[in-house]
């Protein structure tokens, strides 16, 4: 039997809203204002932080110098940083500002930034001086390109390149002892500007209102478990991730300062036992990372719950996390990880939560509030349970997209009738578990029959040699494709690719098991980490089944 429904969810959405505000000046006058806002534990510079009284002033010094230095509302600012302090001030001072925050990542290569500051329009790039060298010869012709703030120690007061003026953030900063109240932003008001992966191989903008602060209020409940009975109101937040990410945006920085949280976030490089330090010298209550994190933790480290004896709740997301890492997290840290599926255009929505079991392999359930419904996308009429559908989302959403950035086509294509169509596609079982299948693209069409690859991915990883996995179809000629999977074995492991195939076999129906198994030593993958399954190519492995 289906689990009774979640208790019913209303959205407050008021006239005034400022993401800027909401996680800064709103705690000021409260017990928080004195409390930790963040720490910045950096590999180079050291520990650095900030508390709630701080970013405050901070964020309204930001969105004061942008007012002296002319930015208008809704002009754009292209941040590109490392995790910092400077990042928050950059990115919640701009909105507070009323200006549009251009979150971009460290990764991107020079070209790439040129391009995101041509198609935002950005009037103003925010970065490190680490990062200025390679990127100013880059941004000639940028017409709409006025201002460079750059962070970092020994930045001159003011001076040209290349014909920008450049200013040193921290000193400019420094300068401003006054400023103006907050601009006044409705919640529908564009906030903030997102790039993601576009059909037509350039970076697609992913604009967002005010409104998807409250938008994603539902996850905390049923999702980071804030405010829960048993949950302690003072949850320290260890996050793995970049601060550009989408999924960090919300869940390490914006979601947790809104609620007052303490957020500790890393900059340097990645290291599996570095992860477990920071919970413990921080005696964080949550960690949030991506299964890559939760694998090396597992395989690197002989860690155990008993090192982090404060650690109550962990949070995955990005890809699925197969069962057996689940199963060896349980068994060493005593803790679930409990996982969300999200996009740029609506954040987090379904997820697993505590109220409820967890069923390996299912994506849990839509957050209350978010009214997700599978539909046929031709005819928008409702599956039946079992059957796939794609996932679909009110267009009133508080939490959805606005539009796709210069792309009127692309937006008027997601929008049918009352419904966003997110493209992705999913099941309900019986019990109301949904079920995600991924993107019709993703869909395997072999032989009349349409395999989903995460089902195929989440079985070969329970084989003890698989670390990862990447299923996909390979084309041998029109109308006939084969299942076949890419697989990633554990440092030491050993199994032959034809012994993978009869793993396959055994565990799965036989249009779904993967007819040609291939062991590889890594996966093409974005810059976040995603693998890419159309550049799998037999070309990568090292080894094939029979």
């Amino acid at each position: 039997m289906p689990f009774p429904p979640f208790e019913p969810w209303q959205w407050n959405l008021p006239t005034r809203f400022n993401i800027g505000v909401a996680c800064t000046d709103a705690h000021l006058g409260t017990p928080a204002e004195d409390k930790l806002a963040m720490i910045v534990e950096d590999d180079t510079l050291g520990v650095s932080t900030a508390t709630y009284k701080e970013l405050a002033q901070a964020t309204s010094r930001f969105a004061q110098l942008l007012r002296n230095l002319g930015v208008r509302t809704e002009d754009r600012v292209l941040i590109r940083l490392p995790n910092s302090l400077v990042y928050p001030t950059a990115f919640l001072g701009s909105m507070k500002r009323g200006a549009i925050a251009v979150p971009t990542s460290t990764l991107l290569t020079a070209d790439e930034v040129a391009y995101l500051a041509r198609d935002s329009g950005a009037s103003v790039l925010v970065t490190d001086k680490s990062m200025w060298v390679g990127l100013r010869d880059k941004l000639h012709g940028l017409d709409s390109l006025r201002f460079v703030l750059l962070a970092g120690e020994g930045v001159p007061p003011f001076y040209n390149g290349n014909g920008l003026k450049v200013l040193g953030l921290e000193a400019s900063l420094a300068s401003i002892e006054s400023w103006d109240e907050p601009y006044p932003t409705r919640a529908a008001d564009p906030a903030y500007l997102v790039y993601t992966s576009g059909t037509t191989g350039y970076p697609k903008g992913v604009l967002h209102a005010h409104r998807a602060m409250i938008g994603r209020e539902p996850a905390a409940r049923y999702w980071f478990d804030f405010g829960t009975e048993g949950a302690p109101a003072d949850d320290r937040i260890v996050h793995s991730g970049k601060f550009n990410w989408t999924y960090v945006l919300g869940s390490g920085l914006m979601d947790p300062l809104y609620r007052g949280k303490t957020v500790i976030v890393h900059e340097g490089k990645n290291d599996a036992e570095g992860w477990i330090k920071l919970i413990a010298k921080h005696s964080a209550t949550i960690f949030i990372g991506v299964p890559t994190i939760y694998r090396q933790i597992i395989q690197k480290t002989a860690y155990t719950g008993a090192d982090v004896p404060s650690l109550r709740h962990c949070m995955s997301a990005g890809e699925h996390l197969s069962d057996e890492m689940l199963s060896l997290w349980r068994e060493r840290f005593g803790v679930d990880i409990y996982e969300a599926v999200g996009m740029s255009e609506v954040s987090y929505y379904l997820s697993e939560n505590k109220f409820r079991p967890i069923k390996p392999g299912s994506a849990g359930f839509p957050q209350p509030g978010h009214g997700v419904r599978l539909l046929d996308p031709e005819t928008l009429a409702e599956v039946a349970a079992g059957e796939e559908g794609m996932i679909c989302l009110p267009a009133d959403d508080p939490g959805l997209f606005m539009r796709y950035w210069n792309l009127p086509e692309e937006t008027a294509k997601a929008f049918k009738d009352r419904w966003f169509l997110t493209g992705d596609y999913a099941r309900f079982d019986e019990d109301g578990y949904i079920w995600f299948l991924g993107r019709k693209d993703d869909i395997i069409n072999s032989f009349g029959y349409r395999v989903s690859p995460h089902e195929i991915e989440r079985v070969m990883k329970t084989h003890p040699a698989v670390a990862d996995c990447a299923a996909t179809g390979e084309e041998l000629a029109a109308d006939k494709v084969l299942v076949v999977a890419y697989v990633m074995l554990h440092p030491g492991a050993q199994a032959t690719p034809d012994q993978l195939a009869a793993f396959g076999r055994e565990h799965l129906a036989g249009y779904k098991a993967p007819k040609i198994v291939y062991l590889a030593q890594d996966f093409p993958r974005t810059k976040n980490g995603k693998i890419i399954r159309k550049q799998l190519r037999p070309e990568i492995a090292e080894a094939r089944s029979a």
